[in-house]
């Protein structure tokens, strides 16, 4: 267990060279025969961008059935931000921490038709209606209804990723300097929000 929180750790430095478009490490699936690679890919579809050595770690632990006492030694409980009510005031005051001089958010709700699967944690709508001879823009955020149930941490590294779109719409290098500017170790939040939806899928519910 010890050896996997040291290179759980690696998740975030990982993704930032991945990124910027300087990882090119031939060695990750060397020696891999393709009907491991494609066990990986079905039991690992969450995390089958990260290397090799990081997702065997983690096949040892769905194995050993200790994935789920990991994420709850991390993360003893779910949030308590259940309603859309909740969720408005909770984005609000992070989006004023970072955000203040961008237009306010028109609605913010937890939306059961986002398909999690399709690997969209949220979304974010940027509307303009014509409202007599003006242009009103609207901004809304939703957020898979699943997430009710997961740690702040992880909500508050989705709440971040959209946020993020309202000063960059592409997931290009400034978006996600502009993640971990509200966030440091959103990279390591995101790998391990992707661990809690590899049990969800493998095991069911992480908390009961």
């Amino acid at each position: 267990m010890e050896n996997f929180l040291s290179i759980v750790s690696l998740a975030q430095k990982f993704y930032e060279v991945t990124i910027l478009g300087l990882f090119r490490d031939k060695n990750v699936t060397q020696g891999v025969s393709p009907t491991s690679l494609c066990l990986h890919m079905q039991t690992l579809k969450y995390i089958r961008h990260y290397p090799e050595h990081l997702q065997a770690q983690v096949q040892s632990l769905i194995k050993e059935e200790k994935l789920g006492d990991f994420l709850r030694a991390k993360y003893p409980h779910p949030h308590d931000i259940k309603t859309d009510k909740a969720l408005y005031t909770y984005v609000n005051a992070l989006k004023n921490s970072y955000l203040k001089k961008f237009p306010p958010l028109s609605k913010v709700m937890y939306d059961g038709k986002i398909n999690v699967i399709d690997n969209a944690l949220g979304a974010h709508t940027f509307v303009s209606r014509v409202q007599g001879n003006k242009l009103k823009a609207k901004n809304e955020i939703r957020i898979a209804s699943l997430f009710k149930q997961v740690p702040e941490a992880f909500l508050e590294m989705i709440v971040v990723h959209e946020l993020a779109h309202y000063k960059e719409k592409e997931h290009n290098k400034a978006f996600y300097q502009f993640c971990t500017y509200m966030l440091s170790d959103y990279h390591q939040k995101e790998f391990e929000l992707r661990l809690y939806l590899t049990h969800l899928d493998l095991f069911g519910k992480v908390y009961t």
